[in-house]
């Protein structure tokens, strides 16, 4: 297998791991309060106590950390480097004590996932739609959900064309230097915010005075600065239609238990699946 940081230096995928060590930077308790809300209401509890949690593809790691505060024992890991390392400086910043693991790895290593226990959540939020291979991704995942645990996965909803010329600038955007990858963020936030042109011009002014600052967090804790430098980067990319994945799970002694669409635009839907069982959280 390829490591990651030959895959970025040939073009062939997005460093991720780099914008989330930037966004670690702004996390505080205001965005970990509202990851943490998101989770609660995904999965319908506060209270994880004594269950334990697996986060694939932790990114910065802020979800983890909310599982963590919500009583979870937590297990963590990321194909990219710097993910790792960003997950690891949010654990030194607000757990240092705890048994969070955090390490490097991907979902597409046999070896290593077998190695892996089940567990009671396994979370993988706009991750497995950037592996290479989703539907391999997907079938590893399904695997490390204990019986009557919960699966609770995001992926790429499938536009049908757009999402192929979505492809084509991400595939761009990581073969290009500085200035065109400048262009194509500007373009995708004009196209972006196309209902809302005049916000969308005063970022894209603001981007280019070199005057943007800090925003307040999106929902789930995140930003719309480093979202939008992930969607636009964010390579390999592969996408589903909500019933292609509802049957891939429901093959697999999956029970759908939440979902959130996107309204057929772009973006990921949000499942949060039972394994054999229709009850429990």
């Amino acid at each position: 297998m390829i490591d990651c940081e030959t895959e970025i230096a040939q073009g062939r995928r997005f460093a991720f791991g780099r914008n989330w060590l930037k966004f670690g930077q702004l996390i505080d308790e205001e965005r970990l309060a509202l990851a943490r809300k998101s989770l609660e209401s995904a999965l319908g509890t506060s209270d994880l106590t004594g269950r334990t949690f697996l986060d694939i593809g932790c990114g910065s790691g802020l979800f983890s950390l909310a599982a963590l505060r919500m009583g979870a024992r937590v297990r963590s890991f990321d194909y990219d480097a710097d993910s790792v390392r960003a997950a690891e400086k949010l654990r030194q910043a607000f757990a240092p004590e705890s048994d969070w693991s955090i390490e490097r790895a991907s979902i597409l290593d046999t070896a290593f996932v077998q190695k892996l226990d089940q567990a009671d959540i396994v979370y993988s939020w706009g991750v497995l739609h950037h592996t290479g291979d989703l539907w391999a991704a997907m079938e590893a995942a399904c695997g490390l959900v204990a019986s009557g645990g919960t699966l609770y996965l995001s992926i790429y909803n499938d536009q049908g064309a757009e999402s192929r010329i979505w492809t084509s600038v991400k595939r761009q955007y990581n073969t290009s230097g500085a200035v065109t990858r400048q262009l194509l963020l500007a373009g995708s936030l004009l196209y972006l915010g196309r209902y809302y042109p005049l916000s969308a011009a005063r970022r894209l002014a603001k981007r280019a005075r070199g005057t943007e600052t800090k925003t307040s967090p999106r929902r789930r804790g995140m930003s719309v600065k480093h979202d939008l430098v992930d969607w636009v980067g964010g390579y390999p990319f592969e996408v589903a239609a909500p019933e292609k994945i509802f049957s891939f799970c429901r093959e697999r002694g999956f029970q759908l238990r939440h979902l959130k669409t996107c309204g057929g635009g772009i973006g990921c839907n949000e499942f949060v699946f039972t394994l054999g069982s229709t009850t429990g959280g």
